[in-house]
């Protein structure tokens, strides 16, 4: 099996239907062998390997972040948690782990980590971000509590039911013949070209949102959409959804309220960029983190069906 694209792959048992069992709950928050992954500022605690820096329930116990520990789920047994100290101005220091540890970007480790920890790392991350955008109903705008291990607030008013919410994003790779669709955007570093993509909107499939993105960004009209693979992406709470997509013209008119460029590229200019990189510096691709990259590569080596 091909390894995981990076943010998936995760190898907890969710236990979700534990999540209400408030006993069980609590000797697990209680259990000095449950492990507790910290998280400052959205940045995670990180050993110098790197490997992620688990903390146990004493030393957790110090702190009392707003969302309360989220369950992670059951891994050998053992309990695993994800806590916010983002209230701490100095959480090294405050938590005893200076020189021990220090918080990190996610970006800037995930390709170091074991793929299932990076997953870990995409999970608790996207839930206490969600926490921290939801603290008041947007029912009636009162404060809520959490509920079920993490997963719901509920209206302390209203009795409102909150859950973590999944935005989805469609992102492809629009073919044509021996030729794929690529394009860039003003941000990216000068010779980068990526897939396209956009955001699902309410009432849509998700064939019908790789149509009309590509054709607002590009005027190419698709014909047959597949769904190729995904990728969860906590920044802050999106779910990438890959595709392979099939044009029916080939005439480019590019947004440039959204794109900067688009233009077709073929394999071989392609496959150039992702084995020689440092030498396509006017041509690359975005890095192996980002499902983009594993489209791109798929198509160059055949797998666009």
């Amino acid at each position: 099996m091909p390894s995981p694209i990076p943010y998936s792959g995760n190898s907890l048992d969710r236990v979700s239907h534990l999540r209400r069992d408030g006993a069980w709950l609590e000797a697990r928050l209680n259990d000095p062998e449950s492990r507790f992954l910290p998280f400052w500022r959205q940045q995670v605690l990180v050993k110098s390997e790197p490997a992620l820096a688990w903390a146990r329930s004493d030393l957790c116990a110090r702190v009392n972040p707003d969302a309360g520990p989220i369950l992670l789920g059951m891994g050998g047994g053992v309990a695993h948690f994800a806590i916010d100290v983002s209230a701490l101005e100095t959480p090294l220091e405050t938590l005893g782990l200076a020189g021990a540890a220090e918080f990190k970007e996610p970006h800037a480790v995930v390709s170091a980590l074991p793929a299932s920890d990076a997953a870990i790392v995409a999970q608790g991350r996207g839930m206490l971000i969600w926490h921290g955008r939801h603290r008041f109903c947007g029912v009636c705008g009162e404060p809520t509590s959490v509920k079920e291990a993490g997963y719901m607030r509920e209206c302390d008013a209203c009795d409102a039911e909150h859950f973590p919410r999944t935005d989805p994003v469609v992102i492809m790779l629009t073919h044509h013949r021996d030729r794929c669709l690529l394009g860039r955007q003003a941000m990216f570093p000068k010779g980068m070209w990526s897939t396209l993509a956009g955001f699902v909107e309410p009432g849509e499939s998700l064939e019908e949102a790789v149509r009309r993105e590509v054709a607002e960004e590009s005027g190419i009209e698709v014909g047959d959409v597949r769904y190729h693979a995904s990728q969860p992406w906590p920044f802050p709470a999106n779910l990438m959804i890959g595709c392979m997509a099939e044009a029916r013209t080939t005439d480019i008119t590019v947004d440039r309220d959204e794109l900067e460029d688009a233009r077709w590229f073929t394999r071989g200019e392609l496959a150039r960029a992702i084995l020689e990189p440092a030498q396509s510096s006017d041509l690359f691709v975005p890095p192996p983190m980002a499902i983009g990259h594993h489209l791109i590569r798929d198509w160059v080596d055949g797998n666009e069906r």
